[in-house]
């Protein structure tokens, strides 16, 4: 099935992956082209992905976090008919104009829209003509990079290049919602009967951080979130970070020794957001007899003792580490070990949570415009994850990408590593 593909690293996988990245904005010449297989790529990466769901799947809104897979694939298509065709397509036919309240996320200066934890109401467009809106879109698109003069592509580009990524990242949402929807259905269906989780290295000992001056953030090669930047020194101390993710094997041994029931090992909201609520192992995490089963998009198995443990929150992973009397590594620590290359499985199995608020680097600004709405305006109360997980498309991650979300969520493929002072 082509949609499993997009979610392990097999050779189907790996023939699609030279169309993602596209070439950086600032070569010369711009290879028309190629930015159109990125687009193509991208778009039908999408579509791979929500093929394997019904209608009724991907109509499906389980929380208010997550968001149906018919308002993903709509979303970001109505992100570069909002962003790209209105204002560089001349002549350019808006769709449906009434599409703009449905499907704009949460940019304030586009205009009104759908309250986030009414969208599973969106029973209309059906699926079909969300699917005839996309291949409008598409069709304009690429006929605004194949007719758009040099000097018009410069203009185009950086939006086009925003709205890629921006896609990959609704790619890895799809996926973690319908996950979270199955996880609430008695039958416990299966998105691919045939997914494995990624295995791990499973490395042993840690990577020394000397104390020292580093650079952080985006170096100027190739795209970044304005949230990377701009780059900057900061105080590394001496430390050390462990090569391995801590496993389901070493979170049993936390929930056997009580570690949902010591208050003392927990932050005060997230004793109230965790425990407090019933709380007694990571999310998904079911009993199964004497042991414990999850699910995962291969439907309800036995926990894999030996795999990173995922779905925890920050309150978990800060507990846990208290209770191993260590430390989540800051996002700071994390990118120097990443940087020099001696961080084993930072990509591909679990976002790893560090103990780096999310704020903004010193001399940010946001974009202009709609677009400074993406990352600014959310630098506040949530904490970095570094890495990508099992879900993010290929091509999607880089070393100084910054995650971040609220310290009680947990849907999302979220693990750790732990630290330790010199």
């Amino acid at each position: 099935m082509a949609a499993t593909a997009a979610l392990r690293p097999d050779e189907a996988r790996e023939q699609m992956a030279p169309a993602f990245p596209p070439p950086p904005v600032t070569a010369r010449p711009i290879d028309r082209d190629a930015w159109i297989a990125a687009f193509r790529h991208v778009r039908g990466e999408t579509e791979r992905r929500a093929a394997p769901l019904s209608a009724e799947d991907q109509q499906v809104q389980s929380m208010a976090d997550a968001s149906p897979t018919k308002w993903h694939r709509a979303h970001v298509t109505w992100f570069f008919e909002q962003f790209l065709l209105r204002e560089h397509l001349p002549g350019y036919a808006i769709y449906d104009e009434r599409l703009h309240y449905l499907f704009n996320s949460y940019y304030v200066a586009a205009g009104p829209r759908q309250p986030r934890i009414q969208r599973g109401l969106i029973t209309r467009p059906t699926m079909a003509e969300v699917t005839a809106y996309r291949a409008h879109v598409d069709r304009a698109v690429e006929a605004l990079l194949d007719q758009a003069s040099e000097s018009g592509l410069e203009a185009v580009l950086p939006i086009l290049e925003i709205g890629l990524y921006h896609e990959q990242q609704h790619q890895e949402l799809l996926l973690t919602d319908i996950l979270h929807a199955f996880a609430q259905n008695p039958l416990g269906p299966a998105y691919d009967p045939d997914w494995q989780f990624p295995a791990a290295s499973a490395p042993s000992g840690q990577i020394r951080l000397d104390r020292s001056v580093a650079w952080i953030g985006h170096d100027d090669d190739g795209f970044s979130f304005d949230n990377e930047s701009p780059r900057h020194e900061a105080l590394i101390p001496a430390g050390r970070i462990d090569k391995a993710l801590i496993t389901n094997r070493q979170w049993l041994a936390f929930m056997e020794d009580g570690g949902y029931a010591k208050a003392e090992l927990w932050l005060s909201d997230g004793w109230y957001a965790g425990p407090g609520e019933g709380w007694e192992a990571p999310g998904y995490w079911r009993r199964d007899g004497d042991g414990w089963a999850t699910m995962t998009f291969g439907g309800v198995r036995p926990v894999d003792l030996d795999a990173p443990v995922t779905h925890v929150s920050y309150y978990e992973a800060d507990a846990y580490a208290r209770w191993a009397g260590r430390f989540l590594p800051t996002e700071f620590e994390w990118e120097v070990a990443a940087r020099n290359g001696e961080l084993p499985d930072a990509f591909g199995l679990v976002w790893q949570w560090t103990r780096s608020a999310y704020l903004a680097y010193p001399g940010y600004r946001p974009l202009p415009g709609a677009l400074g709405e993406y990352n600014g305006k959310f630098m506040a109360n949530q904490f970095v994850l570094r890495g990508s997980s099992a879900a993010t498309p290929v091509g999607h991650a880089r070393i100084p990408y910054r995650n971040f979300f609220y310290p009680h969520q947990r849907w999302q493929f979220t693990g750790l590593r732990l630290a330790d002072a010199a």
